[in-house]
């Protein structure tokens, strides 16, 4: 059917381009370009043809643009080696999986990696013997193929950022000179960051179809583990808060709480205080985004959910993330184990709307800042707005979308004979409640729906064949995401002013 509509299609971009500036053309996509009633039959057009060209002719920058963002505090090396490979030259033998919070041997390694290869599940954690780990980590870097990468959250959304050449990007974290040598040259970092030696995290990649005994990927995917003290403790934080007051920043990233999870829970009591006070303390009028990453200590993300989530503006994450984080608070649909192929769009679509409601600037009582959720999985994106605070963001979900499918493919654009459409075609917008019955067009790309006062972007996800390369993936996804968002009201966020009037003016 599609297919069938091409020249309809091709009518409809050229029509999207007398739009190519109009300010309101992000938050009415689908209503700025008329389909033409008319079909006609062609197979030179292929679907992913047409999301990428509509992409190409949609995505506008805002019209009020970052200029400074600050961004922190995790950072790395990342070794990046074939899993299968570097656990067979570790001689382990294959085995059952198992999940382990912590992995305190090589026999942990190998069960966490089996456990998560064989669901095509992302997964990080924190090996606890330091000597066995730096013996691993020699080895994967000897080992054939290693390639060596700028790593942790914060390097790689400020990397990413780095690449837009009037953005200045202000990087705080453990800085070694292996990793200050992969930085972008616009990159500035404090000189208090600059430490002796790197830390490493290395990164077990596996393909889709890939097997190790009887276990196989059912996609590709990778598996991060590290003995990483200096992020595992956030020693970065103080001197990032302490350079925003020079810096002057419009936009904070922070990343890296995750890290923490396996320092043991006295340390990250401790440290979550300091994390709150430390977001309490920076300029209240500048946005403030988080990125979250895999996590399984439920009262440890319960704890970031109740203390850090209303205190920030926006937040990044991916399907695994957002079901532990409802599960860890009994959220809706907290009883699902695991997602079961691509993550139904309904229950998605619930947990984003009650974290919002929850946590978020959602009804007259509530003093939470939190207004943006911008979810990623494989197959397609959802960005989920409190209406009134942001802008740009149909533009914003496919930018993001875009860049998965080209960085995946190791391409700087979308090449459209080595991805295909894996997004669900129809899809409900809620599984708790009657949904509203949806649908995917390649021609207007991003479907729209309204929840309450919750605005809902969804584009899919055009996904690479054969990926070359899936770490930092989801940094590249949510920091293309905040190139193209725009705020609305700026004043507003973390504003001491009557949280009624906040509410009545922009909730």
């Amino acid at each position: 059917m599609w297919r069938k509509a091409a020249a309809a299609a091709l009518l409809a971009l050229a029509v999207g381009y007398l739009y190519h500036s109009g300010p309101d053309l992000s938050e009415n996509i689908m209503h700025f370009i008329p389909l033409p009633s008319f079909q006609f039959v062609s197979e030179n057009h292929s679907t992913e043809q047409l999301i990428s060209a509509s992409w190409e002719t949609l995505i506008t920058l805002p019209s009020r643009q970052w200029n400074r963002v600050a961004v922190g505090v995790n950072a790395c090396v990342d070794v990046v080696v074939s899993g299968v490979g570097l656990l067979q030259a570790l001689a382990v033998d294959h085995g059952s999986g198992l999940d382990h919070e912590v992995l305190h041997s090589e026999e942990d390694l190998k069960e966490a990696f089996v456990h998560f290869m064989e669901r095509g599940a992302a997964a990080e954690r924190f090996f606890s013997d330091k000597e066995v780990f730096q013996r691993i980590a020699r080895a994967a870097a000897e080992f054939p193929g290693a390639k060596l990468y700028v790593g942790g959250n914060a390097a790689l959304i400020g990397q990413k950022l780095a690449s837009y050449p009037d953005l200045m990007v202000l990087l705080c974290g453990p800085v070694g000179p292996k990793l200050h040598e992969l930085l972008d040259e616009q990159i500035v970092v404090p000189p208090e960051s600059l430490q002796e030696m790197d830390e490493y995290h290395l990164i077990l990649e596996y393909k889709a179809g890939e097997q190790w005994g009887l276990s196989q990927a059912p996609q590709a995917n990778r598996f991060i583990f590290s003995h990483d003290v200096s992020n595992g403790e956030m020693s970065s934080l103080e001197t990032f808060v302490s350079s925003l007051d020079e810096f002057q920043p419009d936009l904070v990233v922070l990343s890296g709480l995750h890290m923490m999870e396996g320092q043991g829970r006295e340390l990250w009591e401790l440290r979550l205080k300091e994390v709150v006070d430390a977001i309490t303390n920076i300029q209240q009028d500048v946005p403030i985004h988080l990125e979250l990453a895999s996590m399984t200590d439920k009262e440890y993300m319960n704890s970031i959910l109740q203390e850090v989530l209303p205190i920030v503006s926006s937040i990044g994450l991916n399907e695994q993330e957002l079901l532990f984080l409802s599960q860890a608070a009994n959220g809706p649909h907290a009883d699902l184990a695991s997602w079961t192929g691509i993550p139904d769009v309904g229950r998605v679509s619930d947990i984003l709307l009650w974290i919002l409601q929850q946590y978020g600037c959602s009804d007259l009582s509530s003093e939470a800042d939190l207004t943006r959720i911008h979810f990623h999985t494989l197959a397609y994106h959802i960005l989920a707005t409190v209406d009134g605070f942001w802008g740009n963001q149909a533009a914003a979900v496919m930018a993001g979308a875009r860049v998965a499918s080209s960085q995946a493919c190791g391409l700087q654009a979308v090449d459209v004979t080595k991805v295909e459409l894996k997004a669900p075609l129809e899809f409900q917008s809620s599984h708790a409640e009657k949904g509203e019955k949806l649908s995917l067009n390649p021609v207007e790309p991003v479907t729209v729906w309204r929840r309450r006062n919750v605005t809902f972007h969804l584009t899919p996800v055009l996904v690479c064949r054969r990926p070359l390369r899936t770490v930092g993936l989801g940094d590249a996804i949510s920091a293309e995401g905040l190139v193209y968002s725009e705020i609305k009201n700026q004043q507003s966020f973390r504003s001491d002013v009557d949280i009624k009037s906040r509410y009545l003016l922009l909730c």
